[in-house]
């Protein structure tokens, strides 16, 4: 089993697509660095300024620890952090539990 967070976020209206340029050049390669496992990331399909983040985990305790560690790092304090949180208009986070093959049916397939 992997521990599985999903993020969902409200973005400021008109942000959508700055944000996701941000995430893709900038924050997911940041994560993938220190082998944060960024499952799937985007725009919501049904309107640009929603967006979403699933990252797996080997375990509870390790998302804690790994989340503690990169957002603490000055790769992040001084790269994407204040251009995604001035985005952000609310949050919400949930984490599940779920076996690695419905994990990988999540995962993005890039081209």
């Amino acid at each position: 089993m992997r521990t599985v967070e999903i993020l969902l976020y409200t973005l400021k209206p008109g942000t959508g697509a700055e944000f996701d340029r941000i995430m893709r050049e900038t924050s997911v390669p940041l994560q993938n660095a220190v082998a944060i496992d960024v499952v799937r990331f985007g725009n919501s399909a049904h309107e640009a300024d929603r967006y979403y983040l699933i990252r797996a985990f080997d375990s509870l305790a390790h998302l804690e620890q790994s989340q503690a560690s990169f957002y603490a790092s000055d790769a992040w304090r001084s790269g994407p952090r204040q251009s995604i949180i001035d985005r952000i208009e609310t949050s919400m986070k949930s984490v599940i539990e779920l076996d690695a093959v419905a994990v990988e049916a999540l995962r993005l397939k890039r081209g």
